[in-house]
C-alpha cells in the first residue's frame, strides 16, 4: 500500500459496519501568484483593488465595470475591456487575471451532451494541478450545465462512479463559478452573442457534479450567489438546483443562505437499504433527513423538492418501494424524478427493466406526484448521472495531449 493509500484509508470517517461513510481531504487549495477576480464578491474585489493602490472613491465604480466586463461580456482577460483606462488595465493586469479552468478534453456524444475535463492550477506548480468534470446537456427549452463542487468525492456512495475516486481536495468559488464560463466559451454563451433570438444556451444549473456540495457550503454559496446575481451572469434561483446526499445540518441553511432549489439523493425508503447504497445515511437516517426537507425555508408547490431515486433492477424499484416512499414524502411539496442507473465500469448494479420503471413511475403518478423517468443523456462519454470520474487519468501522454490539442483547435 501506498503512502497515498495509507492516508486515505487512514482518514476516512466510519461509522458502524460497512462502507465508509465520508472520505477526508488529501489536500488544501494552493492561491496561485497572480489570481483570478472570478468567484470574488464585489466587496472582496473591492479589497483587492484597495491592495493595489486603488482609492476609496473610485473602487465601486471599477467593481461595477469590472462585474460588467467579467460576468456579462464574458471578457478573458483586461486588454479587452475598453470602458476602463490603458493605465488601470495595465495595474490589473499585473496583479490579477480572469482566467477560468483550463478545457483539457471536450466529449461530445451522439445526442449532444458535452463533457469537459477542466483542469484547476494549484499554486505555481503544473503538478499540483486537478482535474474535474463539467457536463452540458442541452433540451429544445433549456440547456443544462452539470457542475462540480470537490475533486472526487466526500461520499462513497455504492452505485456512483464518482464515489470511488479519492476525496482530493474541494473546489474554490471561482473554480466553480468557472465552469460555467468555460461553458459560456465554448458554447459562444456570452452578452454579445450573435443569435436570431439572442437567447441563452446555458439556462439552469445543476449542482449535480463531482462531489457533495453540501460538504462544501461556503464556496458553493459564493459561488452560486454570484451566478444567480441578475446584474452578471443573471441565471434565476428558480433554475439554479443543489443536490445533496443528505447533509442534514446544512440542507437549511441551503434555504436560507443560497435560496436555490434542492434535490436530494434518496435512491432507498427503508434504512437499511439506504445504508448500502448511501452510506451517509448511518448519520443521517431517511426520518432525519425528510423532517430537513419538511423544514426546508421556502418550499412551497410552487417550489417543490425534487426527489432523485435512481433505478437498480432488483434492488429498490418493486412497487412496494412505491408505495412506502409515497407514504413517506406525505405532506412534503415534492416531485420524483426517476431516474435509469447509468452503468459504469465494474459496477455490481443493473439498470431496471423499462417495463418495471413505467409500473414504478405510474403509481407514484397516481398518488398525485409528478414521476417524470429522466432520459439517460451523454451515457456514451460517460457524462450520464452518476458516470462522472474523470476518465482521461486513464490515457496515456499522447492520448492525453492529442484530445487537449483537439479541445483548444474546436
Amino acid at each position: 500500500m501506498s503512502m497515498t493509500d495509507t492516508l486515505t484509508h487512514s482518514t476516512e470517517a466510519h461509522s458502524g459496519a460497512g462502507a465508509p461513510l465520508e472520505k477526508i481531504a488529501l489536500e488544501t487549495y494552493v492561491p496561485l501568484a497572480k489570481p483570478s477576480l472570478i468567484g470574488l464578491s464585489r466587496a472582496e474585489i473591492s479589497d483587492a483593488l484597495g491592495g493595489i493602490g486603488v482609492a476609496p472613491a473610485q473602487r465601486k465604480m471599477r467593481v461595477q465595470q469590472l462585474w460588467h466586463w467579467i460576468y456579462v461580456r464574458g471578457a478573458q482577460n483586461f486588454a479587452d475591456m475598453t470602458s476602463i483606462s490603458k493605465e488601470m488595465r495595465s495595474t490589473l493586469e499585473a496583479h490579477f487575471t480572469v482566467a477560468r479552468p483550463e478545457v483539457v478534453a471536450e466529449q461530445i456524444s451522439s445526442d449532444g451532451t458535452r463533457k469537459w475535463l477542466l483542469r484547476l492550477p494549484s499554486g505555481d506548480s503544473v503538478e499540483k494541478a486537478h482535474e474535474v468534470e463539467c457536463v452540458y446537456i442541452p433540451e429544445t427549452d433549456r440547456g443544462t450545465l452539470c457542475v462540480s463542487s470537490q475533486v472526487g468525492c466526500t461520499l462513497t456512495c455504492s452505485f456512483c462512479h464518482t464515489g470511488t475516486q479519492r476525496l482530493v481536495r474541494n473546489l474554490t468559488a471561482g473554480e466553480i463559478v468557472g465552469q460555467i464560463m468555460v461553458a459560456r466559451d465554448r458554447l459562444n454563451d456570452w452578452a454579445d452573442r450573435e443569435t436570431p433570438t439572442g437567447s441563452r444556451l446555458v439556462t439552469n444549473v445543476v449542482m449535480m457534479g463531482m462531489g457533495e456540495p453540501l460538504y462544501n457550503f461556503e464556496a458553493v454559496r459564493d459561488a452560486l450567489l454570484i451566478v444567480s446575481d441578475n446584474e452578471g451572469i443573471g441565471i434565476s434561483r428558480r433554475r439554479i438546483t443543489l443536490s445533496t446526499s443528505g447533509v442534514v445540518p446544512n440542507i437549511a441553511r441551503t434555504g436560507d443562505e443560497i435560496g436555490v432549489m434542492l434535490a436530494i439523493s434518496l435512491h432507498a425508503v427503508r434504512d437499511e437499504l439506504r445504508d448500502e447504497l448511501v452510506p451517509l445515511n448511518r448519520k443521517y437516517p431517511i426520518a432525519e433527513l425528510l423532517q430537513a426537507c419538511r423544514d426546508y425555508p421556502g418550499s412551497s408547490n410552487a417550489r417543490r423538492i425534487t426527489f432523485e431515486y435512481v433505478m437498480l433492477k432488483g434492488v429498490n424499484d418493486s412497487l412496494d418501494d412505491a408505495r412506502l416512499l409515497v407514504k413517506l414524502l406525505k405532506g412534503i411539496h415534492a416531485k420524483i424524478n426517476l431516474i435509469p442507473f447509468n452503468p459504469w465500469p465494474g459496477t455490481r448494479y443493473e439498470c431496471s427493466d423499462w417495463d418495471q420503471i413505467e409500473k414504478f413511475s405510474e403509481y407514484i403518478f397516481n398518488a398525485g406526484y409528478s414521476s417524470p423517468v429522466r432520459t439517460p443523456r451523454g451515457r456514451d462519454i460517460l457524462a450520464a448521472c452518476g458516470q462522472l470520474k474523470s476518465e482521461t487519468e486513464k490515457l496515456s501522454a499522447r492520448e492525453r495531449q492529442a484530445l487537449r490539442a483537439m479541445a483548444m483547435t474546436d
